[in-house]
């Protein structure tokens, strides 16, 4: 079944041109207008922000066209599932979501089931979701969220399959409807896509080229988010700092977080950040303005040369180190956050103690760490690979002990201070409890009287955790 489809090619999308960025502007035709009138929608989101980013783009296309939310998706005439392809574990738990849908669609043959994200990039996947799959009615892509109407109108009129992948590489559409997640922070998307092609990454195959935003459109989205009363943005992108390489101007991320900065919102946070592309000009622009966050997360994903060799990663440990120990000495009290992988092919114990070293040198407020998963398709999945699961699973429980170490050790220094916390809202494991972040990116749970989502409250410090902070608000 899946021959009579037009693929995904992980060869083609490795392909890269010089073409300058197309801007299109959403619209859908007249005929869909009302398409989802007494209907709804559920959507679930797995991967990282520039996912629930998209979701929030789903979900704004769908409100428009006159569907619903729900949170019950046994009442759902339409479910949508974006998908994250980074780990093998992650897809797992998706196949398992589509299997458990199979009643739902048995019991509801009108229900409209919509697979998008980074794994429908994958032509093993999309293989895998037409063949054995069949409940499953649309299959897009990461750059087929605008075709969204379009598909589910035809599936309505035809009663077929729709599967669409593939998209024009170096459009950004502009004006597509969102509905945020969050009434106080926002994500803001200033580029698409990633040209570094580390070699254990599916996430160059999936998302495309870089491919900038122009800046007029950000800011016009900053401000309109500050006009709404938004507190929090944050800038989004594979490597933010990249912003701008492919456009035909001077215009860089430094420059675009000193335009940011002008809007006057009050908070300013952006990610992730690549080692490689940070530069002096964008050190300035972080400690001259304000408002932007305390808060770096640069990514080493290992502490030793040669793994970072083999990864692609284009630095070395001593070169991660000079950058890090600059933003140290430049931005001082700021806190950093790391991604780490453990157990990449021929990495051996000598390997492991070097990222062990790299924590030891730097210390971070928290890090990310995570057993290499392999992903078809990408250099690294040919690579050999003899260490054991065990060695792998033993090596990452000593990482997050130092990990852990390090992180409570960095949040003692607020222990009885009085900190500004960002308020999300009821804490999910306490009705009791109120949490926010403290312009460190510290989690912070806390009492109070009379607080609302999306103040700004003051809080002293009675109780230091490694990856959190207890307290009391106070006036």
């Amino acid at each position: 079944m899946a021959k009579d489809y037009l693929l995904p090619d992980l060869n083609d999308a490795r392909k890269r041109d010089k073409e300058l960025s197309q801007k299109v502007h959403f619209s859908f035709d007249s005929e869909y207008e009302g398409m989802g009138k007494g209907l709804y929608y559920y959507i679930i989101t797995h991967g990282c922000q520039a996912n629930q980013r998209d979701s929030e783009t789903m979900a704004g296309i769908l409100d428009a066209l006159g569907y619903a939310a729900t949170e019950d998706e046994k009442k759902a005439d339409v479910i949508l599932i974006n998908t994250c392809a980074v780990r093998q574990g992650a897809e797992e738990k998706v196949f398992g979501e589509i299997g458990a849908l199979k009643r739902l669609k048995t019991s509801n043959p009108d229900l409209i089931i919509g697979i998008g994200g980074c794994m429908c990039q994958e032509e093993e996947t999309v293989r895998t979701l037409l063949d054995k799959y069949h409940q499953v009615d649309i299959i897009f892509g990461t750059h087929n969220i605008s075709s969204l109407p379009k598909m589910l109108h035809d599936v309505y009129t035809t009663r077929q399959r729709k599967v669409e992948v593939f998209s024009k590489m170096g459009d950004i559409v502009e004006d597509m409807p969102v509905t945020r997640f969050m009434s106080h922070k926002a994500w803001v998307n200033i580029m698409y896509g990633c040209d570094k092609f580390c070699t254990y990454c599916i996430v160059p195959y999936t998302r495309g080229k870089e491919r900038s935003r122009y800046k007029e459109d950000i800011l016009l989205e900053v401000n309109q988010l500050i006009d709404q009363g938004y507190k929090e943005i944050c800038l989004l992108g594979q490597n933010v700092n990249a912003y701008g390489k492919d456009l035909s101007n001077d215009y860089g991320f430094a420059d675009l977080l000193n335009d940011v900065s002008a809007t006057g919102i009050e908070r300013i946070r952006f990610m992730t950040s690549h080692p490689w592309d940070f530069n002096d000009r964008m050190i300035e622009a972080i400690r001259n303005n304000r408002n932007i966050m305390p808060y770096i997360h640069l990514p080493i994903q290992s502490g030793s040369s040669k793994i970072l060799k083999k990864m692609n990663r284009r630095y070395s440990k001593d070169d991660y180190f000079a950058l890090f120990d600059k933003l140290k000495q430049e931005l001082p009290g700021y806190a950093f956050t790391t991604d780490i992988i453990v157990g990449f092919p021929d990495e051996t114990d000598e390997d492991f103690k070097d990222t062990l070293d790299a924590v030891d040198h730097c210390q971070y407020d928290n890090a990310y760490t995570f057993i290499y998963s392999k992903r078809k398709g990408t250099p690294a999945a040919e690579f050999p690979d003899a260490t054991p699961m065990e060695v792998k699973e033993a090596r990452l429980q000593e990482l997050n002990k130092k990990v852990a170490y390090y992180a409570n050790m960095n949040n003692q220094k607020f222990a009885d201070q009085i900190v500004e916390v960002l308020v999300d809202g009821i804490s999910k494991r306490n009705s009791n409890t109120y949490s926010g972040y403290t312009p460190e990116n510290k989690l912070v749970n806390f009492t109070g009287t009379d607080i609302r989502t999306g103040q700004i409250v003051k809080v002293k410090i009675t109780e230091v955790l490694s990856f959190s902070l207890n307290g009391i608000a106070v006036k």
